[in-house]
């Protein structure tokens, strides 16, 4: 190889690297910004179960038992709901469609899911009359964030919005 051919193949060699090396930073960058962006959410449990985490351990021991009681009693509300489903999906696809058989169907499921969720707030309750008055709080402010009791979170330009309105003087 003479000299200039061989600084050819060096800057060549030197470009496919440094574009190498790019992708690579960038991979990399975008790998940790997912898995960074997924963690909070992931420590931040919505889950009912999660509710009596700012509990003492034996309450949230409490908890959990009368939550897998509740829900045992259910058992039966649980299976006619999934059942249920199953059947609307069924007169959904079928050739001919049935509205009378369909809404009949919602009806089941409804019913069913209905006495399922007041087994498992009856639970809660139940549970809730256990606490004193401090740790109700408590646990009234951690059922905010999880469950079916969970408050919507306000949209990202909520706050910018009631800051100008607060701002604006009144016309009065």
């Amino acid at each position: 190889m003479n000299g200039r051919s061989l600084k050819i193949v060096l800057v060549v060699s030197l470009v496919l690297n440094v574009f190498l090396v790019g992708a690579i930073v960038g991979g990399a960058y975008q790998w940790f910004a997912a898995h960074g962006a997924a963690a909070p959410v992931l420590a931040q449990q919505r889950a009912l179960r999660f509710a009596a985490q700012t509990l003492p351990a034996g309450r949230q021991k409490a908890f959990l038992d009368s939550l897998k009681n509740a829900r045992r009693e259910a058992r039966q509300y649980a299976r006619e709901g999934r059942e249920g489903r199953r059947e609307v999906l069924r007169l959904l696809a079928a050739p001919q469609f049935d509205r009378a058989a369909l809404d009949a169907a919602l009806a089941r499921t409804r019913e069913a899911d209905s006495h399922l969720r007041a087994q498992v707030e009856g639970g809660v309750a139940d549970f809730a009359a256990t606490l004193s008055p401090e740790e109700r709080v408590q646990f009234a402010d951690s059922l905010k964030l999880r469950g079916q009791w969970r408050e919507p979170e306000p949209p990202a330009n909520a706050n910018r919005a009631a800051r100008q309105a607060s701002s604006e003087p009144s016309g009065d």
